[in-house]
């Protein structure tokens, strides 16, 4: 259909890059030899990812004290942003104006 259309039409309506009827891009080699590194390198990734660095048993608790020690870090961090205790005695001290000595 789309040789039929370029035929008949003598060009393609409307851009001729985006479209349902468009003009289809040439493929260079520049375009093939970078397909090519691309799916090299992709290669060897799955490669790399295939062969695991620890085994389950080594990966099982090896960064538990690790992980502690940021918890307790993180922990900390909040208490230290906690505000100081305040009490209802300091809130409504300013009322005692009529309090006297003896009483």
């Amino acid at each position: 259909m789309f040789l039929t259309m370029a035929l008949l039409r003598k060009g393609i309506s409307g851009k001729q890059w985006i479209g349902k009827y468009r003009r289809p891009r040439a493929i260079t080699w520049q375009m093939k030899r970078n397909m090519l590194v691309h799916l090299e390198r992709e290669a060897e990734n799955e490669y790399w990812i295939s062969r695991p660095y620890m085994t389950p048993e080594q990966e099982r608790g090896h960064a538990a004290e690790r992980r502690a020690q940021n918890w307790l870090k993180i922990k900390e961090t909040k208490f230290q942003k906690f505000p100081e205790h305040k009490y209802v005695a300091d809130h409504l001290n300013h009322l005692n104006t009529t309090k006297t000595w003896s009483s």
